[in-house]
């Protein structure tokens, strides 16, 4: 299994040729659909009350919580410095996008969807294997990612449920994923060097 130079998780093109190649698509094709969907899910009281719960320990301490994120904005800005030679706005822009690809998609799958088929009756732990087989498999159709790597992001999700339910605090989340997710594509799509 290797990477593409671009260090992109994709497969090949499927049987219409198509696969990431700019920016613009991946956000066409999975930041856009994941915001509604976080969206959606923001749409009923209970879910509110889900999303106040996971970031209240950032509404009980703010300062410590801004503090992080600017902490780990820097952290990422620095390292791609360091490796990339410098940041362009371009680059600013994809780390800012996937700090809010990271913050929709652990809302949606840790948080919003295991606890709301756990108030339809399924059991927590059934629930969260559900979600993270959702997260696996969207990343398997919207990105295009190869099974391996699904499989990674599922074992992956299954560390952050834990920690969820553990913690209960989905901005720490956010910024594990934040951070894994940049290690994991540091640049975004450039179609030249398909």
């Amino acid at each position: 299994m290797s990477l593409t130079p671009q260090g992109r998780l994709q497969r090949a093109p499927d049987f219409t040729g198509q696969r990431l190649t700019t920016f613009k698509e991946v956000i066409y094709r999975h930041g856009l659909p994941g915001l509604a969907l976080g969206l959606v899910c923001l749409a009923t009281p209970a879910m509110y009350n889900y999303a106040r719960t996971g970031v209240q320990p950032a509404l009980e301490t703010p300062l410590l919580y801004t503090l992080g994120f600017v902490a780990v904005l820097i952290g990422l800005v620095g390292y791609s410095k360091l490796r990339h030679g410098g940041v362009n706005q371009q680059q600013l822009r994809w780390i800012l996008y996937l700090g809010a690809l990271s913050a929709w998609e652990e809302w949606v799958f840790r948080l919003a969807l295991p606890y709301w088929l756990q108030d339809v009756g399924i059991s927590l732990t059934v629930a969260v294997i559900i979600s993270n087989l959702l997260f696996a498999g969207a990343h398997y159709f919207t990105l295009r990612w190869r099974w391996q790597w699904c499989l990674g992001a599922f074992l992956g999700g299954l560390a952050l449920s834990r920690q969820m339910h553990v913690q209960g605090d989905l901005l720490l989340l956010i910024g594990i994923h934040w951070v894994g997710t940049f290690l994991n594509t540091p640049r975004p799509p450039d179609h030249r060097a398909s």
